[in-house]
């Protein structure tokens, strides 16, 4: 598994190593009206207009209740409902839902996801995700890293990946435990790989794609990209726990489907309960839909 940094990729070289493949940039967004709308619009002018190097921006409106999709359609980007997007398999919240939608939504051979929260959006988060697929063909995952100042960390990931994802990845796939931040919301991948693997619905899915596709693919096809820094939403403690469950729950279902219930509720002292409940999209490539509308 290479390691990089997202400055050896010179912008020039990225667009020539493009040559004709096309290039979508998803961001599921859910009440995100605050930060959308710069974010895609950066990409639009930079990188959509001005080097030809992303060919479309599709956000994902997850149910979102403020102006996000507003927000995003006016800044430049394709807007489509998540509970439209293959609405007979569910029209559930997640983002793992979100994501898999995006892949059937969007029409690029490489894809590369970002978060929607993100207060310092940088041109860099997606071009260096894009250097190793455009410029490595034995690349079909790339997972990015950051320097977290809000939390204190110069490198590592938040709570849930030092508390719960590192751990596990390290006990149970240690071939995985390289990854500096394997939660981390920027990723990216061809179509040829994402088509081919399981996404699970909620916050599990980051995890679940890792093991996923190192499984199916082997671990020389991962990358992971110093992106520099990002400042993002700090969630709150109690918003973490449910997370970290479904984090879990995605990765022991990897060891042994019977480790874990598929549903339980957590009850937390003080707050409302949770349900957690473990549920996955199959791969895209064995839907009919899917495969007519993305024949190859």
């Amino acid at each position: 598994m290479r390691t990089h940094d997202a400055a050896e990729f010179d912008l020039d070289a990225l667009v020539a190593a493009k040559g004709t493949t096309t290039v979508s940039v998803c961001i599921p967004a859910r009440n995100e009206e605050p930060t959308v709308g710069a974010i895609v619009g950066t990409i639009r002018t930079r990188l959509v207009e001005g080097l030809g190097l992303v060919d479309e921006i599709v956000v994902v409106d997850d149910h979102s209740t403020d102006r996000t999709g507003q927000e995003a359609t006016a800044a430049g980007a394709r807007v489509v409902s998540a509970a439209d997007v293959l609405a007979d398999h569910g029209r559930g919240h997640g983002k793992g839902e979100a994501l898999w939608k995006s892949v059937f939504a969007s029409t690029g051979e490489v894809i590369v996801w970002c978060d929607a929260d993100v207060r310092d959006f940088d041109p860099r988060f997606i071009t260096g995700l894009l250097g190793p697929l455009l410029t490595d063909p034995t690349i079909g995952f790339v997972k990015g890293f950051y320097e977290r100042p809000d939390d204190g960390h110069v490198r590592g990931g938040g709570r849930v990946t030092e508390l719960v994802a590192r751990p596990l990845l390290t006990m149970l796939f240690p071939d995985l435990a390289g990854i500096v931040q394997p939660l981390s919301g920027e990723y990216g991948g061809r179509r040829a790989v994402l088509e081919q693997v399981p996404f699970v619905e909620g916050y599990g899915v980051d995890i679940g794609l890792l093991i996923d596709i190192a499984r199916r693919f082997g671990v020389g096809s991962l990358a992971q990209v110093d992106l520099g820094q990002r400042i993002h939403r700090n969630r709150p403690l109690h918003e973490l726990s449910p997370m970290a469950a479904q984090v879990m729950q995605a990765a022991l279902h990897r060891v042994d489907a019977g480790l874990v219930p598929e549903r339980f509720t957590m009850s937390p002292p003080d707050l409302e309960p949770v349900e957690i409940a473990y549920r996955e999209r199959a791969p895209l490539a064995t839907l009919d839909e899917y495969r007519a509308v993305h024949p190859g």
